[in-house]
Formats: structure tokens, C-alpha cells, sequence
């Protein structure tokens, strides 16, 4: 009796499906830039960009689930233009003394297949947290070809109202209305 209760468990386990692995990648912080853009008076669309960004990445590609953590060190803006990042550092916008980070925290991954397409969180800048839902554009998980380590890449955007965040100075004339694209790449740990 126990000799076909082993042959019973040893053929159920042969049988059964692998069981998913969430894998951990960490944001590569050379490859990773949140970018932001929005009108100026309408006469131009204005892009800058974080240069410093961490966090990390879940992706569990049998089960399709993920979850992602980021965290944008705001004193980091680059506009292109020493004075003006001061400005966007300041109390009307960014505030970075007080608020020195942006963060987003994913509550779900869509999957359509097996590639992500869309990730809802919350957003929290200048100390409010509101739900947005990233739209992702392109995904990639390969072994990074120098590296030779498994990566993920990805783009995604989403479009928030400054004033929701207590950032809405010369609104509307410099649009409420601010693009947030965010090129990310990420190693397993």
C-alpha cells in the first residue's frame, strides 16, 4: 500500500505544472529615466526629465502577475536649465525641500498574454497619493546581451493634472495637463 501511494504522489508531481517564480529585478538607474512634459503658454510642449531613479521590479511571467516600486529623487529635474530647475524645485511646484522623492507603487499588473500593458497604482508627489494607470507601450524581458543576466525593459506613460497635486501655479496658461513617460530597465537580483 505505501509502495503505490509513493508511485501515486511521485506521478501527480510529474504531472502537475511547474510552479510560477516571481523573480526580482532592480531598476538600473542608467537606464531608467522618468521624463515629463507640458505646455508652455502653447507655444511649445516642454520636456525634462529625473536623473536619479531606484526601485525595484516582481514580474512572474507563468502566473502573469508583477508589481513595481518606484522611487524618483524629485532634486534630481533636469531641465536643461540650471535656474529653471531651481524653479520647478521650489514651493509653487515640486517643492523638493520637504518633498525630496516621488514614489509609485503598483496595486495590479494587466497582462494581455504575457506581456504587461498596463500598471495601476498610486502616485504620491508633493505628498499626495492618488491612483493612476500607467499604459505600457513596449516589453521586454531577455537576457541582457553584455551583462549576461536576465533584464527587463520597459515604456509606459500616464497623463496627471499638476493642480491635483498642489503643484498648479500659472495654470492654465502652463498646462495642468502633464505627460509622464517613463523608460525603465531592470536586473534580476
Amino acid at each position: 500500500m505505501k509502495k503505490q501511494i509513493a508511485t501515486l504522489v511521485l506521478a501527480l508531481a510529474a504531472a502537475a505544472p511547474a510552479l510560477a517564480a516571481p523573480e526580482t529585478y532592480v531598476l538600473d538607474g542608467t537606464h531608467s529615466f522618468p521624463r515629463f512634459s507640458y505646455s508652455h503658454f502653447g507655444y511649445s510642449t516642454q520636456l525634462s526629465r529625473f536623473d536619479k531613479t531606484s526601485g525595484k521590479i516582481v514580474f512572474d511571467k507563468a502566473a502573469k502577475t508583477g508589481a513595481v516600486d518606484i522611487v524618483i529623487d524629485t532634486k534630481s529635474v533636469n531641465t536643461g536649465y540650471a535656474t529653471f530647475n531651481e524653479h520647478i524645485q521650489g514651493e509653487d511646484f515640486l517643492d523638493t525641500a520637504k518633498y525630496p522623492t516621488a514614489t509609485f507603487k503598483s496595486t495590479k499588473v494587466v497582462f494581455d498574454g504575457d506581456k504587461p500593458v498596463a500598471v495601476e497604482g498610486n502616485l504620491t508627489l508633493k505628498g499626495v497619493t492618488r491612483p493612476v494607470t500607467l499604459t505600457v507601450t513596449s516589453f521586454q524581458a531577455m537576457p541582457h546581451p553584455m551583462l549576461k543576466k536576465d533584464a527587463i525593459g520597459a515604456n509606459a506613460h500616464v497623463v496627471v493634472k499638476r493642480s491635483e497635486f498642489n503643484a498648479g501655479k500659472y495654470a492654465p496658461y502652463v498646462g495642468d495637463e502633464v505627460r509622464i513617460d517613463v523608460a525603465v530597465e531592470a536586473i534580476k537580483e
